[in-house]
């Protein structure tokens, strides 16, 4: 199976003094509206290296695997792999497109709780030891399948807070452990760790320390058990904050002190996906159709209603939607709000607004209720933050086609890759430099990630 990485060709345009991301955006804009009006990327690669120096200057020694689901486009891979970043792979697949990249496989981690019998062969046969468990099933599972395997125990953390929901919940009880152990011994499958995961949308960051405990807990027992630990992993759910990198790192750098000390010899690792790619990306849509509705249909329920009766309300259609780079929209909040490309005055009225995706389902709301100047057909909007959980692989639902990727860096992040001795021949390859004044071509500059 050929990995992502190697049918792919793709351009990182860099950018001189002048030249800005909005430029960028306005250009390919006037390009888009006169060749087809497809949605479309810009992704600065620029922010991967520089949330990388925040990441080693706040949360070292701690290494990042990053989660390949979050964002697997070629650019956003080639460049963590080659600012030394490890991988957290959930699929086969996955696993291909870092192995394209030549990381070698004790930097890959496949963190799939519920795996297939093929894909744990397939990283039996790739060399990917390293794998997360959480149920006697899976052990099993991975006895038979993968003799030579390294298991991380994934514990439950209690990070949901009041009026939260979760549809699934992974990881198993400090109870349970001690069972999972017992098997292991008895089908010889090696335990070398535990993993926890504590979910971005938790607000009280007591719940690491718990979470450091607990695997502090595991640790001991697999002592009796004769296993030699090495490894811990703190999961994901960092949000891009260097804040919350910050407040994250001031409660359990205590802890790890403590209970995993540099002597002990464990190896601290996370899985920081979203911090490293949402911010990096915006999002181009247009608008392709329009409707007026009744407002008391707009509004969602128990929201009294307060406009003029004579107000216009409208909903518009865009050029994509659930079913494409809003996927993780049918799962959570939408984490960005939409900005109108067009220049208007700021006394112009702001109307009640719906935006809605281009499949005609009742599911692909995007924007459910906002405020807008009128839009006209053929109008485009602007979502920032959109890096995470939106470009892997997405449906061909009601012909959806993949947005184009235009790759931006600029002078600076390049030269600071040079600087740092990180920048490969082959990964400079795919540079070019970018003039401020220059009119982008996508067909002649820039190649699709699809």
């Amino acid at each position: 199976m050929k990995g992502f990485l190697e049918d792919a060709n793709y351009s990182i345009g860099l950018l001189d003094e002048g030249a800005t991301l909005a430029d960028v955006i306005d250009n390919c804009i006037y390009e888009h509206t006169h060749t087809g009006k497809k949605a479309f990327y810009v992704g600065d690669l620029g922010k991967l290296v520089r949330n990388n120096i925040q990441w080693q200057n706040v949360m070292a020694p701690i290494k990042p695997f990053y989660p390949v689901k979050c964002n697997s486009t070629p650019g956003v891979l080639e460049i963590l792999g080659t600012l030394g970043v490890g991988f957290a792979c959930s699929s086969k697949s996955e696993m291909a497109l870092v192995q394209d990249l030549g990381i070698s496989p004790e930097n890959i981690i496949y963190t799939n709780p519920c795996k297939q019998a093929s894909q744990i062969k397939y990283a039996a046969k790739a060399g990917i030891n390293i794998m997360t468990c959480d149920s006697d099933i899976e052990l099993k599972k991975i006895s038979r399948n993968h003799p030579n395997a390294k298991l991380l125990l994934h514990i439950a953390t209690e990070d949901i807070t009041a009026g939260e929901e979760m549809n699934m919940k992974f990881g198993t009880t400090l109870k349970n452990c001690r069972h999972l152990m017992e098997c292991a011994k008895e089908l010889g499958v090696q335990i070398v760790g535990v993993k926890f995961h504590v979910s971005g949308s938790c607000k009280d960051l007591q719940t690491y320390i718990h979470a450091i405990s607990d695997a502090r807990c595991v640790f001991d027992m697999a002592e009796e058990f004769g296993f030699k630990m090495n490894m811990l992993d703190i999961g994901g759910g960092f949000t891009g904050s260097e804040l919350q990198l910050e407040e994250v790192n001031h409660v359990i750098r205590p802890l790890l002190d403590v209970y995993f000390p540099k002597e002990s010899g464990v190896n601290v690792i996370a899985e920081p996906g979203c911090y490293y790619v949402s911010s990096a990306f915006t999002l181009a849509v247009n608008v392709i159709a329009k409707k007026t509705v009744e407002y008391d249909k707009l509004l969602p329920s128990g929201v009294e209603q307060t406009r003029n009766d004579d107000e216009p309300v409208f909903t518009y259609y865009i050029n994509d939607g659930v079913y494409g780079s809003f996927a993780s929209k049918l799962s959570e909040k939408l984490n960005t709000i939409p900005e109108v490309h067009k220049k208007y005055k700021e006394d112009e009225p702001l109307f009640a607004s719906s935006l809605w995706g281009p499949s005609c389902d009742e599911l692909d709301q995007i924007v459910e209720n906002c405020l807008l100047p009128e839009l006209s057909v053929g109008d485009w909007l602007i979502f920032d933050n959109m890096g995470s959980g939106t470009l892997g692989e997405q449906s061909t639902f009601n012909d959806y086609q993949r947005p184009l990727i235009y790759y931006m860096m600029s002078f600076s992040d390049w030269d600071e890759m040079q600087d740092a001795g990180i920048a490969s021949d082959t990964l400079m390859k795919n540079f070019f430099f970018v003039p401020s004044c220059i009119q982008l071509s996508p067909e002649e500059r820039f190649s699709t990630a699809a």
